[in-house]
């Protein structure tokens, strides 16, 4: 699943004129990721330290240099996508590139298969943070189709139950009938169910409407890759072809 962050929300908007300082960006992340990217680095540490600490001949550097390529590999898939969202723009950190795409610059935002951004200029751009999760759709699928019936034995409950007069347990159960009737009505008011990644999806294509006309949201999609993950990772798969290849 993949919750914003409540403690990160956007400031208001403060007048024209006015001393203002950077908008908070609210952040969406995959906790799934995060928790699976920690336990993959741990084992990978301590399997290397221990392999340079204890390991004899090419042991110790080719223990290095698999922790030099996996570190940042497996940090850039799970613990570095983020989506940070303002009044003003998108930010998407992706695990090889930062894309920041004012609202204004936005054409639309796409769920399908993957969830992602699409430009004025009709370029795509995967939003690695939010992934679309098939079996949290049919587990709310499935939630909304139980409330649909939950909703619909309320209904005859409270027909049968209003229908029944003169008998104390017709007039019971016109009470209880009228409960279930309240509870399905309260079942329908909050509307269909949806994903945690469909829901900030929704969010975020709120927010596209609200605010992609302003004079604040306007600007240049940029793109930066991500040397800094991409370097050591380079470095950590060419110092391995080394050792493999002499053997």
């Amino acid at each position: 699943m993949t919750t914003p962050d409540p403690s990160r929300e956007p400031e208001p908007t403060k007048p024209a004129g006015t001393a203002t300082t950077p908008y908070k960006d609210r952040v969406y992340r995959s906790p799934a990721g995060v928790v699976g990217g920690v336990l993959v680095l741990a084992i990978v540490a301590w399997l290397g330290i221990d392999a340079v600490v204890v390991g004899e001949g090419r042991t110790p550097w080719l223990a290095f240099a698999v922790m030099l390529f996996l570190g940042p590999v497996v940090f850039a898939y799970t613990l570095r996508p983020a989506v940070f969202v303002n009044d003003d723009r998108l930010r998407i950190r992706n695990p090889l590139r930062l894309i920041v795409l004012p609202w204004g610059q936005v054409a639309s935002l796409r769920s399908g298969f993957s969830n992602e951004v699409v430009d004025e200029s009709g370029t795509k751009y995967q939003l690695w943070a939010l992934p679309v999760s098939l079996r949290a759709r049919s587990k709310a699928a499935r939630q909304d189709a139980r409330a649909a019936r939950a909703a619909a034995r309320a209904d005859a409950r409270g027909g049968q139950g209003g229908s029944g007069r003169g008998r104390g347990g017709a007039v019971g159960g016109g009470a209880v009938g009228a409960a279930d009737l309240g509870a399905g009505a309260a079942l329908a008011a909050g509307g269909p169910r949806r994903a945690e990644t469909d829901r900030a999806m929704d969010e975020l294509r709120e927010l596209h409407e609200r605010r992609q006309g302003e004079p604040g949201t306007q600007g240049e999609v940029t793109v930066r890759w991500a040397y800094e993950i991409i370097a050591p990772a380079v470095a950590g798969a060419v110092l391995l072809g080394v050792l493999w290849g002499l053997g």
